[in-house]
């Protein structure tokens, strides 16, 4: 197993959330003892169909555990949301410390569910980090196969192909038409590749609407699915008013570099360095880096695009607390020239809402150099100066 960076309580209760495969089960095994630990895997079709039968079964089988067993564990608990009030419940009532995984917050959210309103703390865990992969880390791998720990476990890449167009079959059927989420599950597979093959760009909802077959209405439907099942985030448009922010158009990024691939099927094409195609790659598993390491180190940076009326666009904007907004470039270069970010010294240098912002470029260069106001850095050596807890 990998070290993860994500800390976990031993003396509080909490939410561990994160997308499926991200190792949560194996992270909770570790940490918590199993001889101190009563453990329901809601994952298991006789586990989810007796508690979903009678979950008053839970408060009974609690108040019966030995003094020894500290922990509680509840594996994927957006199956059967009705728990949250017995364990809100059993947390006033006993001592036992909760911990409640998750792969999705759609149920949670939509459905009322008691999410314990304080009482647990709040965890995420993403795919790997390329600095928590350490030694084990390859460029090229992690853009063409993605971070998720089991993507390790195969030498060949067969396999690999096999396990991510897997993973893509078990979402459709266990996170999305097991739980009700769509009445009609081929307009929502069309729509998962067409969004996988707009990663990264604007949305454009009657474009994808057309794309699929579908109205623009059920298009937001379908990514707001996305978002809560965590198998996406959303990069809003900068603003210095976060209301005009949400009268523009989003972008979408997937969670990991080989999951859309697979959903956009092209696992079977390699990606050429110096190609339109590697860039794209490049550039999404970068922002995927800042998105794992903010979330484990800097929980209240806020991330954002922009893009003008001239076309020129910024691609990642960092809103960080008492500090100097962060203007981010990503190239997949291993020569950053000045002439190739010409653009991006004028846009932050000229635009009144980065008047005095700091502006780095994030590159395959080996070297640090700085053109005006602009430092450009190597792209690891740049995210560990951003999160020097790495």
């Amino acid at each position: 197993m990998f070290p993860r960076f994500q800390s976990l309580t031993s003396k509080y209760s909490f939410f561990l959330f994160g997308p499926r495969g991200t190792g949560k089960s194996t992270l909770l095994k570790k940490k918590f003892k199993k001889e101190k630990s009563y453990w329901i895997d809601l994952l298991d079709l006789t586990v989810e169909e007796k508690f979903s039968r009678e979950p008053n079964l839970l408060y009974s089988i609690v108040k019966g555990l030995q003094d020894e067993i500290q922990y509680v564990i509840i594996d994927e608990i957006q199956k059967i949301p009705k728990l949250l009030d017995l364990v809100h419940k059993l947390i006033e009532e006993t001592d036992k410390i909760f911990i409640l995984t998750g792969s999705s917050a759609r149920k949670l959210r939509h459905g009322g569910a008691n999410l314990l309103a304080g009482r647990a703390f709040v965890y995420h865990l993403y795919s790997l980090s390329c600095f928590e992969l350490g030694d084990h880390f390859n460029l090229q791998q992690a853009l063409e196969w993605g971070t998720l720990p089991k993507i390790f476990s195969f030498s060949e890449d067969t396999d690999k192909i096999q396990y991510l167009r897997s993973y893509s079959d078990t979402y459709l059927r266990e996170e999305i038409w097991n739980e009700h989420l769509i009445r009609k599950l081929d307009p929502f597979r069309r729509f998962l590749e067409v969004a996988a093959q707009s990663n990264g760009k604007i949305i454009n909802y009657k474009t994808i609407s057309t794309d699929v077959g579908a109205d623009p209405k059920t298009i937001k439907e379908y990514f707001s699915i996305l978002e809560d099942t965590m198998l996406g985030f959303f990069l809003e448009p900068f603003h210095n008013s976060f209301r005009k922010r949400l009268q523009k158009s989003p972008k979408f990024y997937f969670f990991d570099c080989g999951v859309v691939r697979s959903l956009s099927r092209r696992l079977s094409m390699s990606l050429l360095p110096k190609t339109f195609a590697y860039g794209e790659a490049f550039e999404h598993f970068i922002i995927l880096e800042f998105i794992r390491l903010a979330g484990y180190f800097q929980p209240d940076f806020r991330f954002s695009y922009i893009k003008t009326q001239e076309e020129v666009e910024v691609d990642l904007i960092v809103e960080r607390p008492g500090e100097k907004l962060l203007c981010v470039e990503i190239k997949s270069s291993d020569n950053v020239r000045e002439s190739d970010i010409k653009s991006f010294i004028k846009i932050t240098r000229d635009l009144g809402e980065f008047k005095n912002c700091e502006a780095i470029v994030l590159s395959q260069d080996q070297d640090v150099k700085k053109y005006e106001h602009v430092t450009c850095y190597p792209w690891k050596a740049g995210l560990a100066k951003y999160f020097p807890e790495v």
